[in-house]
């Protein structure tokens, strides 16, 4: 089965994946046509879309009539609209409740009611929790430990239930941590990245030692892709590269890089996963896909892009980033 999409409505398109996945549409699928609503929160950036000819519409999934009307000429939707950071979800967890679970059930209505050929939700590995042996696979109990996590799976058995319910076709992916051109300086990556790059310290939660799969943003939306046009409704697919790394590594792969950087260990999250493994067999056997950049090569091509654009960057370090950055990154034992 493979879904010949023709109109597609991207949610969160002007945001770090769903804007690299609009550009990869306009490379290798130009006869789409696409349709990117956009909340332009501080995350969203309508640069990010700049040289593509595609509709923007500036609005929030929360709209039910806006969403309502957008989804009528569409055969559908993707959704990477949400807020998306586990320590900002520390500090206000309300506004998660409202983007990443409200805002999926109003998409799920939408497509419901338009009658989607494909509803693609795209989630995370955070949803299963901290992983201390093994790898998650798709079928395993989602155990969520931060405010982002768990209302990210409370999208998830929401765009379930519609299914279930009404035969609504949903598709899920969850993808590891994921890095790449034009990811908002909050971020692990560009956070050690644009530090470095300002001689500032490295931040590392506690002693450093917990690990994430970094999975490549042009791998991600790959992934998406596949499932999009071929995943099963009703179910899940895992999406990471299966390499292991650890904050230590990571800080001293982007100090190799640059030539500079130290590490600066800070107080640590609470609830913190220290680990998140993904079994990925899934996606493999039924799609085919399979992670094509490794970590050194993508952290390589990544810490270029910075490094040429701080046009970009160097804005969005505000005031309020700053006022963040001080409430999170704590020193030890204060």
């Amino acid at each position: 089965m493979t879904r010949n999409l023709q109109r597609i409505l991207v949610t969160g398109g002007a945001g770090f994946i769903g804007s690299n996945y609009v550009h990869m549409l306009a490379r290798e699928r130009p006869d789409v046509d696409v349709t990117v609503l956009d909340k332009l929160t501080y995350a969203g950036n309508r640069a990010n879309l700049d040289g593509l000819d595609v509709r923007f519409v500036h609005g929030d999934i929360c709209d039910v009539e806006l969403v309502d009307k957008l989804a009528e000429s569409h055969d559908a939707i993707v959704n990477f609209a949400a807020e998306t950071h586990v320590d900002r979800s520390l500090m206000d967890p309300m506004s998660f409740i409202q983007t990443d679970t409200f805002g999926v059930a109003v998409l799920c209505e939408a497509a419901r009611k338009h009658e989607h050929e494909v509803f693609l939700l795209v989630s995370t590995d955070e949803v299963y929790g901290d992983v201390s042996a093994g790898r998650s696979r798709e079928e395993d109990v989602l155990r969520p430990r931060s405010p982002y996590s768990a209302t990210k799976a409370g999208g998830e058995h929401l765009a379930r239930a519609y299914h279930t319910s009404f035969g609504v076709p949903v598709v899920i992916t969850r993808g590891s941590n994921t890095y790449g051109p034009r990811q908002f300086p909050e971020k692990m990556i560009p956070v050690l990245v644009t530090n470095a790059l300002d001689g500032l310290k490295l931040p590392l939660y506690n002693d450093g030692t917990a690990v994430r799969d970094y999975m490549h943003v042009e791998d991600h939306c790959r992934a998406i892709d596949a499932v999009l046009r071929g995943g099963t409704p009703g179910e899940a697919y895992n999406a990471g590269t299966q390499v292991e790394t650890s904050g230590n590594e990571l800080a001293g792969m982007v100090t190799e890089l640059l030539g500079q950087g130290e590490i600066e260990y800070v107080a640590d999250r609470p609830g913190h996963d220290y680990r998140y493994a993904l079994d990925t067999g899934k996606i493999e056997r039924d799609l085919g896909w399979r992670p094509q950049v490794s970590l050194r090569e993508g952290l390589a091509s990544t810490v270029e892009w910075y490094r040429q654009h701080e046009d970009w960057w160097r804005p969005l370090r505000s005031a309020e980033y700053w006022e963040y950055y001080r409430r999170n990154y704590r020193p030890l034992g204060a």
